[in-house]
């Protein structure tokens, strides 16, 4: 199992890194089909996993003067997910400490993610006939990223699709550029998301050894995934992002019945 659980986020953090997804999207969804532990537990490691990922990638960015990052626009979203962040794991921790069963709670992230998860690839499907916008507002780009915060804090993914649609319509970035910068909003996401936990006693009980295990496999999956993505072109970054999403949207219904029928 412990070789499964590294294989899942090493691979999640090598495609979450190329596509600028974080990882988190297919880490929560998986580890909830397979079982290893409960909810709280799954989601807090794998914030923990999707952190371990974008601090190495970004820190690489930064040294290769490689970097991307717009920010004029992804600073003002950043400090946003920073507070969506710690809002989002308080509806978590509200919704954790109400419900008499974990498994409600996990249907009710496995349906959020299913619904984000379609509606970012019907976006990308039909992308080419929608007008972007251009938002330059330091106000509005705190409140995309307070709602991007808060959504990807409760479900535990980090940042996941949702970040490239956001960066894609309101910005329009290409999707190399809104990778990098998605993973630039997620970081400091989900540090807050992580000081909030810590801050406040709510840190679940989980396996000592999983969590450096699952950081491990992130912290490699995000080497092995900053330098895939200098070789592949961006035509093959946008398959790989449609792929991903076709097989979240499959693991997330598999888990909303699996959760309901507990």
């Amino acid at each position: 199992m412990n070789v499964l659980v590294f294989l899942i986020c090493f691979l999640a953090s090598c495609i979450g890194s190329i596509c600028g997804i974080g990882g988190g999207v297919i880490i929560k969804p998986v580890l909830d089909a397979v079982g290893v532990m409960d909810v709280s537990a799954i989601s807090f490691l794998s914030g923990c996993t999707v952190l371990s990922m974008t601090t190495y990638s970004l820190i690489k960015k930064k040294v290769s003067g490689q970097s991307h990052i717009n920010r004029k626009v992804s600073l003002p979203l950043a400090l946003g997910a920073a507070v969506g962040g710690i809002l989002g794991k308080q509806i978590f921790s509200v919704m954790t400490a109400a419900a008499s069963d974990l498994d409600r709670v996990g249907s009710v992230q496995s349906v959020c993610l299913l619904l984000v998860t379609a509606g970012t690839l019907i976006y990308n499907m039909f992308q080419f006939r929608v007008y972007t916008k251009n938002v330059d507002s330091a106000a509005a780009c705190v409140v995309i990223g307070l709602l991007l915060g808060v959504m990807s804090s409760f479900l535990g993914i980090g940042g996941g699709p949702v970040n490239l649609v956001v960066l894609f319509y309101f910005f329009s970035m290409d999707i190399g550029t809104a990778a990098e910068n998605s993973i630039y909003i997620i970081f400091f996401s989900q540090v807050a998301s992580l000081l909030f936990s810590m801050a406040t006693g709510s840190v679940p009980e989980f396996p000592w050894g999983m969590l450096v295990l699952m950081v491990a496999g992130g912290i490699v999956g995000g080497i092995v995934g900053v330098a895939t993505m200098k070789k592949i072109s961006l035509k093959r970054v946008n398959s790989l992002f449609v792929g991903l999403m076709i097989v979240i949207i499959g693991i997330s219904i598999y888990n909303v019945f699996n959760y309901t029928m507990a």
